[in-house]
């Protein structure tokens, strides 16, 4: 089954390398970040899971739970863990999902059949307190993902969520963003006050809003 944005993410309950987990419980009022790997003791998700790791504080200022997913039962984790502490110098601080029953994958549809018979793709959801889906993104086995890419993401998602706007391309945190078309401009000056530009009608810039 599709996962589409919007969707509640489906729930699960599951042994993780921190206990085991209800995953609608575990979030709570947070954000979650839920992110698979082909199987443990793979190169590129060793460094994926090191990364991710060491963002641990920017993932924390944003109210964001990382999980990780791979098909592989815990005792396997525990051991990768040990690696993955050692080649990437980092204390692990977020739990991997044992999911050698794919119960998580076939949920989450994160095995592509094309791509690879057995093995989940890199898939990425980002889940919001109310626990609807709030973005997918899909990488090939062979590529790793830009984490600083899924973290200026989440920086739109929760921006967008509180205010009437939109973020243009290569947005980042402190950079001016698109007024929403459904507000008039002439009802902009009182809906965001420190100014707008009008480029065009349909296309109005304002500073962000949530920054003094």
């Amino acid at each position: 089954m599709a996962i589409r944005l919007g969707d509640t993410a489906p729930n699960f309950t599951a042994q993780t390398s921190m206990g085991e987990i209800n995953f609608h419980d575990w979030l709570g009022e947070s954000w979650g970040l839920l992110f698979s790997h082909p199987a443990d003791y793979t190169p590129v998700c060793t460094t994926e899971l090191g990364r991710t790791a060491a963002l641990n504080g920017e993932f924390q200022k944003r109210n964001v739970k990382p999980i990780a997913v791979s098909v592989d039962p815990i005792d396997s984790h525990q051991g990768w863990i040990k690696d993955i502490e050692e080649t990437q110098n980092v204390t692990m601080n977020f739990p991997i999902i044992a999911d050698n029953d794919r119960n998580v994958a076939e949920l989450y549809d994160m095995i592509h059949p094309n791509a690879s018979a057995k093995a989940t793709v890199r898939t990425v959801f980002v889940v919001g307190p109310d626990k609807k889906v709030k973005l997918t993104l899909t990488y090939p086995p062979s590529t790793g993902r830009n984490f600083l890419e899924i973290l200026r993401v989440i920086d739109s998602l929760q921006l967008t969520a509180d205010y009437s706007v939109a973020t243009p391309a290569d947005w980042k945190q402190g950079e001016d963003v698109v007024v929403s078309p459904s507000i008039a401009t002439e009802d902009i000056p009182a809906r965001f006050p420190k100014g707008h530009r009008v480029i065009k009608p349909y296309l109005r810039m304002t500073p962000q809003p949530d920054l003094d």
